[in-house]
C-alpha cells in the first residue's frame, strides 16, 4: 500500500461570524492508492470521499457542495460538518450546572438547540496546520457564545491511512464547567453520493446496539431506554435499510442508539453498512457511547416536490423547501438519499443524570475518536 499524500488548495473566503474579518477557508486532501478525502477549514467539514467499487469504479460517496457558499447557505443540513459545543439537542435549550442555570439559543422551533445553536461550531473558519501524515484544526469559542459558560479550545485530527482507514479524533480544553458533545456530521450514499434513495434503500445496516434512547414529539430524550429486541430497530444482525425503513413508523430513522461497549475497548465497533450492488462498505468504530443513526429524513420528498426543468436554482431551506438540494456535480439530493452514523454522547445528556457525564471541567481534556473504514466485498 502506497504513501498518503495531502494536497493543500484554497476553497473560498468568509467572515468570521463573530469579527467580520475576512478569512481564507482552506481544503486539505488526502489519497492514497484507492481512496482520496477531502476536508475544508470551514466547520473542520468532511467535504468529498471518493473510493472504488468492486469493479475499480470511482465514485464519491459523500453529499456536499461543489462551493463554499453552498455549505454556508441555509440549505446546508450539515452536510460532513463538525457539530458543537454540543450536538443534537439541548431540550427546551436549557441546562443547570453547579447550581446556574443556563439559557442557551434556541433555533430548533424556537423551543430546543439542534447543533449548537444558530451559530454553531460548524459555522466559524477553523485554523489549520499540516503535521506530515495528519491535519489538525482548531477553534476558541468564547465565554457566553450562544448562552454557554466558558471559554472552550477545540481540536479535530484529521487522518489517513494507507489502509483505507480515516481517522478523527476531537480533544477540547475548557476555562469554566460546560457540557461538551461533539460529533462529525457526513452524509453517505455507498453507491455514490448522486445516486438517492433507490440506492439506500439497498443497502444492508448492521449497528451494534441493544437499545435506544426513547424520545417526545420533538425528538428530545425522555431520560428512558427501549431495547431493540423484537422491535423494527434491532440492527445488530445486518438488515436491508429500505425494507426496515419501511416498517417503522417515524418516517425513518433518526435516533441515538447505545453502542454497546466492552470495559477494556478504547475504541468499539460502531456500525457496518454495505452496499452489495458496488461492493462498498463501511465500518465504523468510535470510542462514544452513541451513535445518531439517521436517515436523512427531512430532506425533501421526492414524491412532494418536483423542479422543472430549467427552472433557476434557488437557496431554501430543508424544511420549507419545494426544491431538492442543490449538491456537487449537479446531483438533485432528496429525502433518504443519505445515512448518517453520529458517533456522541447521548443527545441532551445535560439534561438527565442517567445519561454518559458531558461535562468537562477545567483541566480535563474532552476526546472522542471516531473512525471511518472503507473496503469493498
Amino acid at each position: 500500500m502506497g504513501k498518503v499524500q495531502i494536497v493543500e488548495d484554497s476553497f473560498g473566503y468568509m467572515q468570521n461570524p463573530i469579527t467580520r474579518d475576512g478569512e481564507q477557508v482552506k481544503r486539505f486532501t488526502f489519497s492514497n492508492d484507492n481512496v482520496s478525502i477531502s476536508c475544508i477549514t470551514y466547520g473542520a467539514t468532511v467535504t468529498s470521499i471518493r473510493c472504488p467499487d468492486k469493479y475499480g469504479n470511482i465514485a464519491d460517496i459523500a453529499l456536499g457542495f461543489d462551493e463554499l457558499e453552498g455549505y454556508r447557505s441555509k440549505t446546508n443540513p450539515y452536510f460532513g460538518a463538525s457539530i458543537g459545543r454540543i450536538c443534537n439537542r439541548v431540550g427546551n435549550g436549557r441546562f443547570d450546572l453547579n447550581g446556574q442555570h443556563f439559557e442557551v439559543d434556541k433555533n430548533l422551533n424556537g423551543v430546543h438547540q439542534l447543533h449548537g445553536g444558530t451559530i454553531g461550531f460548524d459555522k466559524f473558519n477553523w485554523q489549520a496546520h499540516q503535521f506530515e501524515s495528519k491535519v489538525v484544526m482548531t477553534h476558541v469559542n468564547p465565554d457566553g457564545f450562544q448562552g454557554y459558560p466558558g471559554t472552550v479550545m477545540v481540536q479535530a485530527t484529521y487522518e489517513l491511512f494507507p489502509d483505507n482507514t480515516f481517522s478523527g479524533k476531537y480533544t477540547a480544553t475548557v476555562s469554566k464547567p460546560t457540557p461538551i458533545n461533539l460529533t462529525n456530521h457526513s452524509y453517505f450514499n455507498l453507491a455514490g453520493h448522486d445516486k438517492g434513495h433507490t440506492e439506500i434503500y439497498n443497502h444492508e445496516v448492521t449497528l451494534n446496539a441493544d437499545r435506544y434512547t426513547i424520545t417526545d414529539h420533538d425528538s428530545i430524550p425522555t431520560g428512558a431506554f427501549q431495547n431493540v429486541s423484537g422491535t423494527d430497530y434491532d440492527l445488530r444482525v445486518a438488515r436491508n435499510l429500505g425494507e426496515s425503513i419501511a416498517k417503522i413508523t417515524n418516517n425513518g430513522y433518526d435516533d441515538n442508539f447505545c453502542v454497546t461497549r466492552g470495559t477494556d475497548q478504547s475504541l468499539a465497533f460502531v456500525a457496518r453498512v454495505s452496499h452489495p450492488k458496488s461492493g462498498r462498505v463501511l465500518e465504523v468504530y468510535s470510542d462514544q457511547p452513541g451513535v445518531q443513526f439517521y436517515t436523512s429524513n427531512f430532506m425533501p420528498d421526492p414524491n412532494n416536490q418536483i423542479y422543472p426543468e430549467g427552472k433557476k436554482r434557488e437557496n431554501k431551506a430543508p424544511s420549507d423547501a419545494t426544491e431538492p438540494i442543490f449538491g456537487k456535480e449537479g446531483a438533485l439530493y432528496f429525502k433518504h438519499g443519505a445515512f448518517c452514523l453520529e458517533t456522541q454522547n447521548y443527545p441532551d445528556a445535560v439534561n438527565h443524570p442517567n445519561f454518559p457525564n458531558s461535562i468537562v471541567n477545567p483541566g480535563d481534556v474532552y476526546k472522542h475518536e471516531f473512525v471511518y473504514k472503507l473496503f469493498t466485498s
